[in-house]
């Protein structure tokens, strides 16, 4: 740092806070560390008595952390759904645009912080977000930053940016109900009135509802035969244990899709199977989805709702974080449950 006249720092940065106290009213910064001098900062520097000021010596090698963070948000942001704060402080907040599905690029958000000297620190990924939530920060930890690095890390990951939303889609969805103590009419099906309150949350709704015994060729036909008449999810319910009468995972099976996964690790939620029909989803819901409060389905329903595709991998990730402690209050999403790696 060097020792500049006020008058002539114009576009220089400061090297430490500047503070107006006035008797029996305050007592803080006018300028803090890192400030830019512009012309009409001139005449205030010098009611304060500031006729020298220390500012970082010009290097055209380095950047301002508020050029850095702009960089940052450049690398991360899809500008299309979101959008940044004003800069303080070199720091920039990202803001969701719309409702959707928050996605993160996990390999290449690393790539940047393992730089050093840099962060972006975002929600979680695979999350339902609404317009005007936050999604991310960035910002460099020095106050300025060697230009050659900040160009390094927009190399390691140009392209697409590390962050967007998903918009969900108002889809169609079709419920098969299994289980001979339904079909006989033993028991009141209360398990298609669960999927219709969770679907409504999103804006989408139940155009077919068909009720089987436990006979996999009949549930396999309904299966089809809603999707012949325009639902765009299937879900069905019951069955999907392991006792002998359970004949709905091979009934999903015999429709011809493509089976992602039969089990996953979370709990509630530990007999989910994930299948897609071409494009369409079938899945089959553990009886956990229509007694307790959040499970599995809460995890896995905005990326149906997105047409994220679910892969194996991403289901096996989610066994840490996958157990709901069933807090008294819950405060879901708001908590630990479904946040995989």
């Amino acid at each position: 740092m060097k020792t500049i006249k006020t008058e002539e720092a114009v576009g220089h940065v400061l090297c430490h806070d500047i503070t107006q106290i006035i008797k029996g009213e305050k007592k803080d910064a006018v300028f803090r560390k890192g400030h830019i001098v512009e012309k009409k900062d001139i005449p205030v520097l010098l009611s304060l008595g500031k006729d020298n000021l220390y500012v970082f010596e010009k290097d055209e090698k380095m950047m301002h952390e508020n050029e850095a963070a702009l960089v940052l948000y450049d690398i991360c942001a899809d500008k299309t759904v979101m959008h940044p704060s004003e800069i303080k402080e070199g720091k920039i907040d990202i803001f969701a645009d719309i409702d959707g599905l928050f996605k993160v690029d996990k390999k290449r958000l690393f790539a940047v912080n393992s730089q050093g000297q840099m962060m972006i620190a975002s929600r979680h990924g695979n999350t339902y977000v609404k317009k005007g939530d936050k999604l991310a920060g960035t910002r460099i930890i020095p106050l300025v930053i060697e230009k050659e690095k900040m160009a390094k890390a927009q190399k390691k990951v140009q392209g697409a940016p590390i962050f967007t939303v998903m918009p969900l889609k108002r889809k169609k969805a079709a419920v098969i109900a299994t289980g001979n103590e339904v079909f006989y009419g033993r028991i009141k099906d209360t398990f298609t009135d669960t999927i219709k309150e969770k679907l409504a949350e999103f804006s989408a709704e139940v155009i077919y509802k068909a009720v089987c015994p436990d006979n996999d060729e009949i549930i396999t036909k309904e299966c089809l035969k809603a999707v012949e008449n325009g639902a765009e999810m299937v879900f069905c319910t019951g069955g999907m244990s392991v006792d002998p009468d359970d004949r709905t995972p091979l009934a999903i099976k015999n429709t011809g899709a493509r089976i992602v996964s039969y089990g996953s690790p979370v709990l509630p939620g530990a007999m989910l199977l994930i299948s897609y029909l071409n494009d369409i989803p079938i899945i089959g819901l553990p009886g956990c989805v229509m007694y307790s409060k959040r499970t599995v389905f809460d995890i896995v329903l905005p990326r149906l709702l997105a047409d994220d595709i679910i892969t194996e991998n991403e289901l096996a990730l989610l066994g840490e974080g996958g157990l709901c402690l069933n807090c008294e209050n819950c405060v879901y999403p708001n908590c630990g449950f479904g946040k995989g790696r």
